[in-house]
């Protein structure tokens, strides 16, 4: 039986039905040369979070250690200057107050409170340091807890390779809820600091700070 020509059999032979390929049943859709098939995310090496009611895909949780070293670098570049512009005004006007003491007699309560009095007046230089270094301390303060709402990392956290996110999505914890976090570590300063400690063996590693506003510091890339 001949078949008429057409394109693809200018002979007019007849044709065989086309065999799908070995191992691929009819119907399966075709990999399109150039675009290769989505995969899904890669777990993180080290395991990913993996406790009960935590997220998957998120990087594990920092020590710590990092987070201790991560605080101390955070100091050195925002704490330490304030802190060193406050001490010298408030030396300079006990020494100064030490001074004008020393012309007094021993008892002579009148002469100190004048003395002390004079070295408040001519002060000013001293109070200027230490306005300033307050002041500095304050905005200091906000800058790095701007950051760590923002992107999750302070200039210390990002060196130690280590952020601070919302434990239900892993996202930044934006700048109010920073803000609370910052304050709440009044708590974790209490009875001997324990709060700070507490990350050495809670299974989340949290501070009290964080299982208060719901946060967790894991390590990043």
């Amino acid at each position: 039986m001949s078949y008429p020509p057409g394109p693809g059999n200018p002979y007019g032979q007849p044709q065989q039905p086309q065999q799908p390929p070995q191992g691929q049943p009819y119907g399966y859709p075709q990999q399109q040369p150039g675009f290769p098939q989505q995969q899904g995310y890669p777990a993180h090496p080290g395991g990913g979070y993996g406790q009960p009611g935590m997220p998957s895909g998120m990087p594990p949780f920092a020590s710590w250690g990092s987070r201790v070293g991560a605080s101390l670098v955070d100091f050195l570049i925002s704490g330490l200057v304030p802190m060193v512009l406050m001490i010298a005004g408030y030396v300079q006007i006990i020494g100064d107050t030490l001074d004008s003491a020393s012309d007094c007699d021993a008892g002579d309560q009148a002469c100190i409170d004048a003395a002390a009095q004079s070295t408040a007046e001519g002060s000013g230089g001293a109070l200027a340091l230490i306005l300033i270094g307050a002041l500095l301390s304050l905005v200091a303060s906000l800058w790095l807890i701007y950051k760590e709402g923002k992107t999750g990392q302070t200039p210390g956290k990002k060196a130690m390779k280590i952020s601070v996110l919302r434990e239900a999505d892993g996202q930044p914890l934006g700048f109010g809820m920073a803000f609370v976090r910052r304050l709440c570590h009044a708590l974790d300063g209490m009875a001997c600091y324990i709060g700070f400690l507490w990350p050495l063996w809670d299974e989340k590693k949290q501070t009290f700070a964080d299982k208060i506003v719901k946060s967790v510091a894991v390590r990043s890339q």
